[in-house]
Formats: structure tokens, C-alpha cells, sequence
């Protein structure tokens, strides 16, 4: 049998740019242990049953396969969430949006709603740092909800609740403070849709028309008929998207319009305040 350190030595894993991450990330799952375990027992032996799984998980990564779908999970914020390629996997630069709204000058108690929730990620951050706001979160997908509904269980987040629909189709009637999304941004024909991880998560969360804005006109145009007087709406959007989005939103008749940049630099949020 091999130890914990020589397995991470000895074993490749071609063609990721965190082959060591995802090692690690693999061998721990597998050993049922956090990734300190293995730093801290590099000479235990790893047993057959855990290699075997070790193993099979690799040749999953090596096919592309994300490893948050291999593991069913992934972190976001401070919390664990399960995943599964009903939805996309979250991901860091997303915690900007988080950021931002959490610095809107909001009521305590307000209505927020999350479009397009997936996991649920976006609502349950909110959820957990504003434990008297009310977060709903919707999604056209029922196996996007129910995960959503299992990560805010699991979590005990009882101030986020997750409901199917279609964007707003769903919530007539209904009217909320803050309204965030992040929705489909990338055009039909984009290249990245056919590399790394990308390949596995579903398109239609992907994918949005010719140009990649075809959901983001919608909710621009829809949002306002659900947001309180001086209610605020910010989306996701790809990084070269962030000029054409600012337009939508001023020519809705949004104020305070502007865009934050993401881990790397790029403008990827942008959002505005609906007029009192």
C-alpha cells in the first residue's frame, strides 16, 4: 500500500491548472478527512478500498470532469454547498455581487430575491448574513430548487426559501427591495463553451442568444415590476459586458448606475437604483 505523501508525489494529473488542488481535494473525499489530514500524516498508508475510490475519481478529473461534481460539493461565501450538473458550480468572482449588495443601504427586514439560484448559492450567503431579511430564490429548473431547498436545510437557514419559476413569470404581485441575479451571459458561439469545466454545466445557464444578453434585456426590463420604490437590481454579467449593461439599465430609467470589478480585475456586476 502507498502513503498519503507518496500518492501525492508520484500520482499525474495532466491538463489542470490545480492539479495539486484537485489531488488533494480527491485523496481527502476519499479518506473521509480534512485536506490538513493529509499534510499532517503524509507517511500513513492509504488502504486499498480509499485508493480505489482515489483512483476512479482521478480518471474522472483526467476526463474533465469538474470536481465539485465528482465531490457534490463546493464552497461559496463561508458555506458548503451540494452541487450536482443540474447547475453551475459557484464561484469566487460571484462573492463580489454578495459583497456589494450586502453594503446597500437596506431596510433590516427586507425582501430580497435571487433569479436563476441554482444551488442556491447567492440567496443562502445573503440569507446567512442577514438573518432578518427574507430571501426567496427561484429557479425554472424543479432539480435546481430542491437542491437549493436541501442546501438552506442542511444550513438551517429558515430565512431563505426557494420556489420554481421561470425568471419572475411566477411572482406576480410580489415586490422585493433588492433583486440580484446571476443569469446566463455567454453567446451561443462563444469557444469557452467547449473547454474545461464549462463542457460539463448545463447551457442553459450558460447560454443566453447571439450575443450572450438576451436574459440580461429581460430582467432589466421586467425587474422593475417587482421592485419596491428605491429598490435595487444588480446582475452577473460576462466581463466585456459591462458598458452594454450600464446602457440597459439607464435607458430602464435606473439611477446610480455602475459596475464593481471581480478577483481579477474585470467589471463583472453591474446594477442600479430603481427611482423612489
Amino acid at each position: 500500500m502507498a502513503t498519503i505523501g507518496a500518492l501525492l508525489r508520484e500520482t499525474q494529473l495532466p491538463d489542470s491548472p490545480s492539479a495539486r488542488l484537485d489531488m488533494e481535494l480527491l485523496l481527502a473525499a476519499a479518506l473521509g478527512k480534512p485536506r490538513s489530514y493529509l499534510r499532517t500524516w503524509p507517511e500513513k498508508l492509504v488502504p486499498r478500498e480509499v485508493l480505489a475510490r482515489f483512483q476512479a475519481d482521478l480518471e474522472r478529473r483526467r476526463q474533465g470532469e469538474p470536481v465539485a461534481y465528482i465531490l457534490g460539493q463546493q464552497g461559496f461565501w463561508s458555506l458548503d454547498l451540494e452541487v450536482s450538473p443540474d447547475t453551475l458550480i459557484p464561484r469566487p468572482d460571484t462573492e463580489v455581487l454578495v459583497e456589494t449588495v450586502l453594503a446597500l443601504p437596506l431596510a433590516e427586514e427586507a425582501r430580497v430575491l435571487d433569479l436563476g439560484t441554482g444551488t442556491g448559492a447567492i440567496a443562502l450567503a445573503l440569507a446567512h448574513e442577514r438573518p432578518r431579511w427574507t430571501v426567496l430564490g427561484v429557479d425554472r429548473i424543479p432539480e435546481a430548487v430542491e437542491l437549493a431547498r436541501r442546501n438552506a436545510q442542511r444550513l438551517r437557514l429558515a430565512n431563505a426559501g426557494f420556489e420554481q419559476s421561470h425568471w419572475l413569470a411566477a411572482l406576480a404581485g410580489q415586490r422585493f427591495e433588492l433583486i440580484v441575479s446571476n443569469p446566463p451571459y455567454i453567446a451561443g458561439d462563444d469557444h469557452h463553451l467547449d473547454e474545461g469545466d464549462v463542457r460539463f454545466e448545463p447551457r442553459s445557464a450558460l447560454v443566453a442568444g447571439a450575443d450572450g444578453l438576451d436574459d440580461i434585456r429581460e430582467l432589466v426590463a421586467t425587474a422593475p415590476a417587482h421592485l419596491q420604490p428605491g429598490g435595487w437590481l444588480w446582475l452577473e454579467h460576462g466581463f466585456e459586458q459591462a458598458a452594454e449593461v450600464r446602457e440597459l439599465l439607464v435607458r430602464q430609467g435606473f439611477s446610480a448606475v455602475e459596475s464593481r470589478r471581480d478577483l481579477g480585475g474585470h467589471e463583472r456586476i453591474s446594477g442600479g437604483h430603481w427611482p423612489c
